[in-house]
């Protein structure tokens, strides 16, 4: 702490060499805040930061340290002049060269953000909020792509290069060794160059009209990485870069401070002149006073795909906007969608009673600084970079987290060495740089990957997590609670303790994620042509306007109302049905049990300049899983894909919501057997019932057919082959293996006794007048399985 405030002395002297900065007559302050007066401090005074950010900007002539992060010529009397680079005297400072907008933004953030958090920088560049590989690889492949298939070509959303080599820059020996071996083993999801996902001519799409999932991808799907501030649309405002997080947006997108020059009812901007941060920095809006990254800042992004964000909520899109308001309206639209309440995650459920007020648990509580920045490598998929697992913290029945071996629940089909992973006393660098930091206790516990968690901690017989909200939870260890005998149900004692098989086979997340936003059939039409004023179609290319970007790290979409640039063709979308209850089981890349959800089941119609359709209805085929499996049928490049869906529920789904299902099984809703006349055109109009002849001759087809799709959406088994793709990124990721579904399906047992009540002398010895509840049919069955085990000594 001392050579911090000798530094801050230094730097605080060298500014007095500098000029004085302009004052204005209307405000009486000096350099920005003559304009800016009234702004808020970016942290609080006495933080080692602000103090930190003020030395640096009175070394460069601006004691409020405003130009510390935006540059900017703080002795400008004009906006125009003020808004310039900085005099050549303060450019032989530190500080800035130019005046930074958003000083977050990635593009420029070495300069801002990283003249003292070094590094992050390069690694957020690289990391998949800004890459969106996988999202682009998962998507193209349902279109049929094949240089995406096999991952032939990486494509990211920008050109961008791993120049420093595949070792992380980041995290400790152990986790350096750890992904050394598992970029060895899957080198495809680990590419050391991505270029930017192209986009054909519109000649190049009429001639082959899969071609048109490039516009889609480009226009709807990349508009949530950090290099761009995105849509305008309520709940989707955020800044770029660094403040996509740090920085608070509310969902209107007003801002609600004192800067005086900010137009406050104009959508778009933050809600405060605050960081967000961790713990330690308090943010003081209004009469609240909170920490931490609120979980709606994250759903600024993560609201589509696998809506991993809305769903940790409780929240789950749906078209009809019910109940009704106090005006008669339905809801207001966010993230331009309608939702309906389910239930969130366990991990984000509130306990506001007064007599014992919890907090949810925000996503940095678990996701740690290499999930969000990355560590230096390019990753492929989101399995690459995320580093933690449910066993991290909460162990298993026969093992506490530091008994585990590093790679538990991520094992890859391969036997790991049992070697306890145990704990730690020390913090990764960045996070004792930066973060806050809470006394070891006995020790930090680890991720699957070797990296400490610094807000997890070990004390006695207990795990402690210290949120960032400022709550500390007590974290349930489940072999604790076998040796206390203390479980909740039952159940959770067969399911956990009992059936070991559950433990070894499956994600926790398979049992306890009861509900997944399940949307099925991704209907896309992508038109080229005109609308009906004559206007030729075209919407935002999220990736050209981002790849057109200044000196001050703005791209061509960041002023407001700009929206961008352009290009040929809109898309529109729509889908088949909803679901949420009982997902779909599947095997995911790690080889785990896994819920799955439809990932991009995309189905697509194109249409040509000249409002010809050139595709109609089609399905892309996997011929890359056709081979991995060694099936004859070819799987449709429709996706079932392997999630975490952040929806963990105290109750966990039912044994028989998985062995009496075979939705479960992946068999389809009731086995299949609805929804099966896609291949046909539906008419709903007088019909001959002999022939099946409709009988007007002006008539119109009420449901148009999809040819190859002979099988309801949300089956991926048929005849015993796999009918559509399940997952696209990790060989091991695939429908439950024959095998498994023959020894987990039960369905139909409750014959092997009540087949029998018809035979009145056998059932007037067996049963007892009345009714059985469950738990008395369960005492039965068990005094039975007793009874027959005495036959057999």
């Amino acid at each position: 702490m001392k050579k911090v405030l000798a530094l801050l002395a230094l730097l605080l002297i060298a500014g007095a060499s500098y000029g004085s900065v302009a004052k204005t007559a209307s405000s009486g302050k000096a350099g920005c805040l003559a304009c800016h007066d009234g702004v808020e401090d970016i942290r609080d005074d006495a933080s080692a930061m602000m103090l930190q950010i003020k030395a640096i900007g009175a070394a460069n002539g601006d004691p409020e340290g405003c130009v510390t992060c935006h540059g900017g010529d703080p002795t400008g009397t004009t906006v125009e002049t003020a808004h310039k680079g900085a005099p050549k005297a303060l450019k032989d400072g530190n500080g800035p060269k130019t005046f930074y907008p958003d000083p977050g933004s990635v593009w420029i953030a070495d300069k801002t953000c990283g003249q003292c958090h070094v590094g992050y920088a390069y690694r957020v560049e690289r990391s998949l909020m800004n890459t969106e590989a996988g999202k682009i690889q998962g998507n193209l492949h349902t279109w049929g792509i094949p240089e995406v298939q096999n991952h032939k070509v990486p494509w990211g959303n920008y050109d961008v290069k791993d120049t420093d080599g595949q070792v992380p820059q980041v995290g400790t020996d152990e986790y350096k060794e750890y992904m050394k071996a598992m970029v060895a083993a899957h080198k495809e999801q680990f590419p050391t160059e991505l270029t930017q996902v192209p986009q054909p001519s519109v000649e190049e799409i009429e001639k082959d009209p899969k071609l048109a999932g490039f516009t889609y991808q480009r226009q709807q799907c990349q508009r949530c990485h950090v290099g761009i501030k995105g849509r305008e649309k309520r709940g989707d405002y955020r800044g770029m870069g660094c403040s996509s997080c740090h920085i608070p947006y509310g969902n209107e997108g007003y801002y609600e401070g004192k800067d005086p020059t900010i137009d406050k009812t104009e959508k778009g901007h933050m809600l405060t002149h605050k960081i967000q941060a961790t713990r330690k920095t308090k943010v003081k809006h209004g009469d609240v006073e909170y920490s931490g990254i609120p979980v709606e800042t994250c759903n600024s992004c993560h609201n589509r795909g696998k809506r991993i964000g809305v769903t940790y909520q409780g929240l789950m899109e749906f078209p009809y906007g019910s109940p009704f308001n106090a005006k008669g309206g339905k809801q207001p639209g966010l993230h331009t969608k309608k939702y309906l309440f389910i239930s969130d995650d366990l991990h984000h459920q509130i306990d506001s009673r007064p007599e014992n007020p919890k907090g949810g648990l925000l996503c940095q509580d678990c996701h740690t600084t290499i999930d969000m920045h990355g560590d230096g490598n390019i990753f492929g998929t989101t399995l690459a970079q995320v580093e933690v697992e449910c066993q991290d913290c909460h162990g298993t029945t026969d093992e506490f987290p530091w008994e585990l071996p590093l790679g538990y629940s991520e094992e890859f089909a391969k036997d790991l060495p049992q070697t306890p992973r145990g704990l730690t006393d020390k913090l990764q660098t960045e996070t004792a740089a930066f973060a806050t930091a809470y006394a070891k206790r006995e020790g930090y516990l680890k991720t699957a990957r070797g990296n400490p968690f610094g807000n997890v901690v070990k004390d006695g017989k207990k795990v402690i997590m210290h949120s960032a909200t400022g709550v500390d939870f007590e974290v349930p260890l489940l072999k604790q609670l076998k040796i206390d005998n203390n479980w909740k149900s039952p159940d959770a004692m067969v399911a956990m303790n009992a059936v070991k098989k559950h433990n070894d086979s499956l994600e926790c997340y398979a049992c306890h994620a009861s509900w997944v936003p399940q949307c099925y059939g991704c209907h896309v039409q992508v038109n080229y042509g005109k609308d009906k004023n004559g206007v030729p179609y075209q919407d935002t290319d999220w990736l050209a306007g981002g790849t057109k970007r200044d000196e001050a790290g703005q791209t061509a979409e960041s002023p407001l109302g700009t929206h961008g640039l352009k290009s040929p063709g809109k898309v529109f979308e729509t889908r088949s049905y909803l679901r949420w209850e009982e997902p779909v089981l599947g095997i995911n890349g790690e080889g785990r049990v896994t819920p799955l959800m439809p990932g991009c089941q995309v189905v697509y119609t194109v249409f040509d300049r000249d409002n010809e359709v050139i595709a109609l209805n089609q399905l892309a085929k996997s011929y890359d899983e056709q081979k991995q499996l060694g099936q004859e049928r070819v799987p449709d490049g429709i996706d079932m894909a392997p999630v975490q869906p952040h929806s963990a529920q105290r109750k966990a789904r039912t044994c028989e919501s998985c062995h009496d299902n075979p939705k479960a099984l992946g068999y389809g809703i009731s086995g299949g057997v609805f929804q099966t006349r896609y291949p046909v055109d539906i008419v709903a109009d007088l019909i001959d019932q002999k022939t099946g002849q409709v009988i007007p001759g002006r008539h119109q087809i009420q449901v148009p057919k999809i040819a190859d799709l002979d099988y309801d959406w949300s089956t991926i088994i048929k005849d015993g082959q796999q009918t559509q793709t399940v997952g696209t990124h990790w060989p091991l990721s695939r429908s439950l293996p024959k095998e498994m579904r023959d020894g987990m399906e039960r369905t139909g047992l409750c014959l092997g006794c009540h087949r029998e009540m018809t035979n009145a002398e056998l059932w007037e010895k067996v049963s007892t007048p009345g009714t059985l509840n469950d738990q008395e049919h369960i005492e039965m069955l068990n005094r039975l399985l007793k009874s027959y085990a005495e036959t057999k000594k």
